[in-house]
């Protein structure tokens, strides 16, 4: 029976539920700590993410940590910041079927559902100081917020769900440089609160 902390994150770590359905071999990438006040919910690692070992090491890590207002060595500190995506390792990828680029990848698959189903309750559970949770993707939104709505509209509930203890954002990506051009509240209103909200759990000892 998996009981503790360290139980939970070696049982994650050397996971081969999925095996028989993934791409490469099973490579699990989280980061979780039970003293983090932060946690990042996104989708599952890119392949990118699957050849460093490493979530985030990327432009889109950069720009979330931009968001954030914190450092590289801060966002890694998994005494701060837990970073528990839907499914622990790459899915694969989508192919385009027609034009001069069939047959190249055109994005990632959806993460396996077996992850959630079989360890996020119990990692979560063990999670007891978080004090804001950033939901990235439709997946994490579904499960987090019990919400399958358009991304946009959640985040434009950003008060009310910061009253909740949870934040939508839009994913980092530099593919969303237009949704940030076409949404320029989010820039001016969200991102100071988050900020500021980031910077007190940050700064504050654990209980």
């Amino acid at each position: 029976m998996v009981e503790t902390f360290n139980d939970i994150k070696q049982a994650i770590l050397t996971c081969h539920y999925c095996a028989d359905t993934l791409p490469y071999p099973p490579k699990p990438i989280i980061q979780i700590h039970p003293d983090a006040k932060l946690l990042i919910a996104g989708q599952a690692p890119g392949k990118k993410t699957h050849d460093i070992g490493r979530p985030f090491d990327d432009l889109s890590g950069d720009r979330l940590r931009d968001w954030l207002g914190i450092t590289k060595d801060e966002f890694y500190d998994e005494h701060q910041v837990a970073i528990v995506p839907m499914g622990f390792c790459f899915p694969g990828n989508t192919f385009h079927k027609n034009g001069p680029s069939a047959g190249k990848p055109s994005g990632d698959l959806p993460p396996r559902p077996e992850c959630a189903i079989k360890w996020r309750e119990a990692v979560l559970s063990q999670l007891a100081n978080i004090e804001l949770t950033i939901v990235l993707g439709a997946y994490a939104q579904a499960y987090h917020l019990d919400q399958s709505g358009n991304v946009t509209e959640q985040v434009k509930l950003w008060q009310y769900w910061l009253e909740q203890g949870k934040l939508v954002l839009p994913h980092p990506s530099p593919r969303n440089n237009r949704w940030l051009k076409q949404n320029p509240w989010f820039e001016a209103e969200v991102l100071p609160e988050l900020k500021a909200r980031v910077k007190a759990l940050i700064s504050k000892p654990v209980s």
